[in-house]
């Protein structure tokens, strides 16, 4: 089969690009010219892991076109990433995916043959059957069943690692309008994915469903462990890693995303929350576990910042390390460290920062709030006061040399510096999720228990 890409993102990118390193023809569609223009010259239209590479080495296969006509007419299967933001109610919005469908009926109006359009942006329950379809069926003036089919099929993706993560998923997710759709959209899959994972195929809205579920329910998981960590801190000899290692030893629970440190953020994460929340609620049914989960990670910034009060006095120069969302990323979007960055700096601290990656984007974000510098030396050359807000790389590799003679204090909230930092005699290591004494944690719990006794005598 041949295929084709509406939308050029780092999403509609990186799958035109792995499904091509398969060996297929694929067709990529963008109302944006630069896109298109680059895609044609053999590079990538955004910047994503090892998609500039991909291209280049199978350039022969990738082509893009602003013509939704084209694109179906040499195609057999379109898949649809486009935009779907959240709106004032927490819904996604389907104003960009409507527009896409409504040029996709119209070059399907002008087909003698079967196509199969498949969504993939992230959507809420009904949106593909009541929202999306009667535009199809009305501007191609044809029946979805005999005509054409309709999938819906969400990738489970991060950002970062979107091409493996396309091509080596856990599983696949197919929500069909009727079995025909279900069965071409699965035997593509199996195609195009070496390991051939397992098809997993349902009515559109129980996939609309799914897909907002698996993320609402590791955020779930990632604030959970945030809240040990916290509490780890304030227990004699609290330590979060001796807990989630633990914990992750049960197979009901696992390992992922179960690490203790600041919040969730990124372009996904943040909104499937609040979106079950919306349709939760239109439905008359609650999604309180998803609204408390998300306001549990919004107020983290807060909940940190008092936590480090004694650590950082005012009018210190405080470096923050780490300004995208995760480690290996461009993408601020939500970032716990530009949450930081900007509260510290009404807090009275000099504000400066680093990232390997997003330092241009974190930039024009933080303007009027913090220095953002091009060399993590300088950067630390600089602070009386580190906060590590990603595990990256380029922060793993930090030994106690790298920071300034006289005294800082780093506060590590992926404990990813403890060996080559503790009991160093220039630095105050402070590693978040653990007990490190000061705290009146063992008077509680002493006040607590001697008070039952009492009690009980």
């Amino acid at each position: 089969m041949n295929y084709s890409i509406i939308g050029l993102g780092k999403l509609g990118a990186s799958m035109a690009a792995a499904v091509a390193s398969r060996g297929f023809n694929v067709i990529g569609v963008d109302v944006n010219t630069k896109a298109v223009e680059l895609v044609n010259s053999g590079h990538a239209p955004v910047q994503e892991t090892n998609l500039e590479e991909t291209i280049a080495a199978h350039k022969t296969r990738i082509r893009a076109t602003e013509s939704y006509e084209d694109a179906l007419g040499n195609s057999d299967v379109s898949f649809v990433i486009v935009p779907t933001p959240s709106d004032d109610r927490g819904a996604f919005s389907l104003q960009f995916a409507a527009w896409a469908f409504k040029e996709i009926g119209h070059a399907i109006a002008k087909k003698g043959t079967y196509h199969l359009v498949v969504l993939t942006s992230t959507v809420l329950p009904g949106a593909t059957r009541y929202g999306l379809l009667p535009i199809l069926e009305k501007a191609s003036g044809k029946k979805c069943g005999k005509d054409f089919g309709l999938c819906y099929s969400p990738e489970f993706i991060a950002l970062g690692s979107v091409i493996r993560d396309f091509l080596h998923p856990d599983f696949t997710l197919v929500g069909e309008f009727d079995s025909q759709s279900g069965a071409l959209l699965e035997k593509a899959y199996a195609e195009i994915m070496p390991e051939n994972p397992a098809c997993m195929r349902m009515s559109l809205e129980n996939a609309e469903l799914t897909k907002i579920s698996v993320n609402t329910y590791v955020t779930t998981k990632i604030t959970f462990a945030n809240m040990l960590a916290e509490l780890c801190e304030r227990i004699p000899g609290g330590d979060i890693d001796v807990v989630t290692r633990a914990l992750g030893r049960d197979s009901r629970i696992g390992q992922k995303y179960l690490a203790g440190g600041l919040g969730y953020g990124g372009p996904c994460f943040p909104r499937d929350n609040k979106a079950l929340g919306f349709i939760a609620r239109e439905l008359g049914g609650s999604a309180g576990l998803a609204e408390v989960t998300d306001a549990q990670n919004r107020s983290m910034p807060n909940r940190v910042l008092e936590s480090l009060k004694g650590y950082i006095p005012r009018g210190a120069t405080v470096a923050v390390l780490g300004l995208s969302y995760k480690p290996h990323s461009h993408v601020i979007e939500e970032s716990q460290g530009i949450v930081l960055a900007k509260r510290l700096s009404k807090l009275g601290a000099r504000v400066i920062a680093f990232d390997p990656l997003a330092g241009a984007a974190a930039r024009t974000e933080l303007t009027d709030h913090a220095v953002v510098l091009d060399s993590l030396s300088s950067c630390l050359e600089q602070a009386d006061v580190v906060l590590v807000t990603t595990a990256d790389p380029a922060f793993r590799a930090l030994t106690a040399g790298d920071f300034k003679k006289g005294p800082v204090t780093v506060v590590d909230f992926w404990r990813i510096l403890e060996k080559a930092l503790s009991g160093s005699s220039n630095v105050t290591y402070v590693p978040f999720g653990k007990n490190i004494g000061g705290t009146d944690g063992s008077a509680r719990l002493k006040a607590l228990w001697e008070n039952r006794e009492a009690e009980d005598a």
